[in-house]
């Protein structure tokens, strides 16, 4: 009986380990669909309990963004973000946290699944959702839901918790372009009379 029991354990236990890595597998496949070398684009629709709701477009290049809405557009060349608020006329300059990029970028999570979290995943709708839970309880990001489509692996929708506050991003159009690095630097010339405000 007891060998029966123990072989049991050992089933679910290579299951269960299966399970994970084949949830690391479909995140592998979607960082490769969104990491073309010149660049991907895509539209995107956010909510957030935190920073409200709004939509536009995002440019990706390895860890480079550049974010657009009607309201506010973001350039980040891996290091430094501006951040142009049109009701202002004024530019923010920063280094960001992870965090912070997390609830800017839909898709810095490529950059986070891969240490210090669990993942798990169900299938839905021949979609897969994968689940990534912090090891860390210190960590800003504690939870997130990456939803990713079971043919082309792009993502769908990318859901991130921090405490109480959710954010949720829905990309959609999602296309290889060619993109210049220029494209995530904030260029001072297309905003002449824009106030800059460091805050690094």
């Amino acid at each position: 009986m007891r060998r029966i029991v123990l072989i049991v354990v050992a089933f679910v236990l290579v299951a269960i380990g299966g399970y994970a890595q084949t949830a690391r597998e479909v995140l592998d496949k979607c960082a490769a669909a969104i990491s073309s070398p010149d660049g991907v684009q895509a539209s995107f629709k956010m909510n957030s309990t935190q920073y409200g709701n709004t939509s536009g477009t995002v440019c990706v290049k390895g860890k480079m963004f550049h974010a657009s809405t009607a309201d506010v557009k973001m350039w980040f060349d891996g290091k430094t973000l501006w951040t142009y608020v049109a009701k202002n006329d004024e530019v923010n300059v920063s280094h960001p946290t992870e965090a912070q990029l997390q609830s800017l970028n839909p898709y810095n999570f490529i950059n986070l699944y891969k240490n210090g979290y669990a993942l798990t995943m169900t299938n839905e709708g021949g979609n897969y959702k994968v689940h990534l839970k912090a090891n860390d309880s210190q960590r800003k990001i504690q939870e997130l839901d990456v939803t990713v489509n079971g043919r082309s692996y792009a993502p769908t929708e990318v859901r991130m918790r921090q405490g109480t506050k959710e954010s949720v991003f829905v990309v959609s159009d999602l296309k290889q372009v060619k993109l210049g690095d220029a494209t995530f630097r904030f260029d001072k010339s297309a905003y002449p009379d824009a106030e800059i405000i460091d805050l690094r």
